[in-house]
């Protein structure tokens, strides 16, 4: 049992209380089954998927224990897991998946947010208790044989050779401006006419058979699951994500390392759903799309289910290649709430510290606490807020049109981010924000930025920006669009054109300013024309 300690929000404002939540670690027998005992072979050609099977089956009549897997090349089908048993790799295994589709049976399962057909995981659980996967060793998903691949994404050469080696390419677009290869044809035609069935809430399993090539599973998919382990293992080259806990309880991961190539569609490292009591820590991550991210269900499907991710902490990771580094949403509709996260590194990542969702969502984000990040290179924004989410990579900016609130429309408050030091970015902070639900009580203290562009908000309301020390190219240090009640206070640098402060848009209040020397070279403060007089507050 791990005991971990959270200031949890208790409330509007900055208020707190400490609170101590408890992770679960699993409970198994000391009790060992090698999978050479029941006929394995190494080699890298010998199918042991039955002997996964024996071994599992035998762990768990005994009463649970590890199956151990000792140095060799394991190939096998999907393994599905028992309660209280553990996988165990010892240095120099590598455990390969299978290629082939049909050896992956169509099951219930889950997928970027809603309840859907899939091609079993490789690693697959559900309603278990008690379970671990440990060990120095590797879980390779095969995901080259399952993933779409963009010609944008490869080099000619890389290109030539996939194309050569089988399947169909797509034209995406009227113009052929994007080309993409898919595995077989069916694999191609198969997302319409998946989409179309789950539309039409068509459940049974026989009626996805003909599409199967475009199911990818997840690489370990843990559902309704209870004190779960994680710790030690390579997880890697996943069909579709790599590491997704659904619904489930006492998580613990963490030694980890999660490759997935930087190409790789939908190959997020780990996604965390709708779970609770979760612990991510000491891991690394190199993947091709979120690294580590938080969801809970997507649209009206998600509200309905109403499975927030809470109690969650996440510490001493460190991102390389991903979209974001650190990411809530977008499929956030069950809420996302109680999370802490600290002294983590990102380095070359595509966004460092990544919140997005869209009008259609509902649910809420917060009392999100996030402090020591350290980032370098990172391609777009270090820190976005991006509420107009399109399924793109990015982070898309939104418009000044409201719209009617209802359930279907995100929340976002209580978020506090301090003590962050970002060594190059394009942009330093990017919020954009709904204009009929702005981003509330957004909190910036200790940010050291070296960017392109500085600080864009908009949409916000009750936004605190302190101790900013910002060296930007390009640019304003920091614009305030259609912003409420902010305040600015101990900023270091100066705008590549020459001003501290940019507000503009009508809606705009309060916006208090605490700089001394604003008006010096360098820090001028400007107001739009449609700013109402006296917005503008300064101390």
């Amino acid at each position: 049992m791990s005991t971990y300690y959270s200031p949890l929000s208790t409330g509007e404002g900055l208020q707190s209380d400490m609170k101590a939540y408890e992770v679960a670690l699993p409970v198994i027998p000391a009790r060992d089954f090698r999978i050479t005992d029941y006929g394995a072979k190494g080699d890298g050609v010998t199918d042991n998927t039955e002997v996964f099977r024996l071994a599992i089956a035998a762990c768990a009549e005994a009463g649970g224990g590890r199956i151990i897997i000792p140095a060799g090349v394991w190939l096998t089908g999907p393994i599905v897991l028992r309660s209280r048993t553990e996988l165990h790799t010892e240095a120099g295994a590598l455990v390969t998946f299978s290629r082939h589709f049909e050896h992956y049976p169509l099951i219930a399962s889950s997928f970027e947010g809603w309840q859907v057909v899939r091609c079993q995981s490789p690693i697959d659980g559900e309603l278990l208790e008690d379970i671990a996967i440990t060990g120095e060793g590797i879980w390779d998903g095969s995901g080259e044989a399952w993933r779409p691949v963009k010609r944008s994404k490869m080099t000619t050469s890389q290109w030539n050779r996939l194309v050569a080696s089988g399947g169909v390419v797509e034209r995406s677009d009227g113009d052929g401006n994007e080309e993409i290869w898919w595995p077989s044809a069916s694999a191609l035609e198969g997302g319409a006419i998946a989409s179309r069935l789950h539309m039409e809430q068509v459940r049974e399993l026989t009626a996805y058979e003909g599409v199967r090539d475009f199911l990818r599973p997840n690489m370990v998919s843990l559902r309704r699951c209870k004190r779960v382990l994680l710790d030690g293992p390579t997880f890697q080259n996943s069909p579709a994500w790599n590491l997704h806990p659904w619904a489930s309880e006492h998580v613990t991961i963490r030694n980890v390392s999660v490759r997935n190539p930087w190409f790789s569609q939908n190959g997020d490292g780990l996604d965390i759903e709708s779970c609770r009591y979760v612990v991510v820590e000491r891991s690394v991550f190199d993947v091709g799309d979120d690294a580590i991210c938080l969801k809970s269900g997507k649209d009206a499907e998600g509200r309905e289910l109403g499975l927030p991710s809470e109690y969650i902490t996440i510490r001493d990771c460190t991102v390389y290649h991903g979209h974001g580094g650190f990411v809530i949403g977008s499929e956030m509709s069950g809420g996302v709430r109680h999370v802490r996260v600290s002294d983590c590194t990102f380095i070359g990542t595509d966004i460092g510290l990544r919140f997005k969702s869209a009008r259609g969502r509902g649910g809420v984000v917060e009392d999100i606490e996030i402090q020591r990040i350290y980032m370098k290179d990172i391609i777009m924004e270090a820190i976005s807020f991006s509420f107009f989410y399109a399924n793109l990579e990015g982070s898309a900016r939104g418009s000044d049109l409201f719209q009617e609130i209802s359930e279907e429309t995100p929340v976002f408050r209580g978020i506090r981010i301090s003590d962050v030091v970002c060594a190059g970015a394009d942009t330093a902070l990017l919020v954009s924000g709904l204009p009929e639900m702005p981003l509330d009580g957004l909190i910036i203290e200790g940010y050291n930025v070296t960017a392109r562009n500085g600080v864009h908000c908009a949409h916000a309301k009750h936004l605190r920006i302190a101790g900013l020390n910002a060296q930007i190219t390009e640019g304003s240090l920091i614009h305030l669009h259609q912003c409420r009640g902010a305040e600015v206070e101990g900023i270091r640098g100066r705008g590549a054109d020459g001003r501290l402060l940019i507000v503009t848009g009508h809606e705009s209040a309060g916006i208090v300013c605490r700089e001394d020397d604003a008006d010096e070279e360098g820090r001028q403060i400007s107001i739009g024309p449609e700013v109402r007089s006296g917005v503008l507050i300064r101390r």
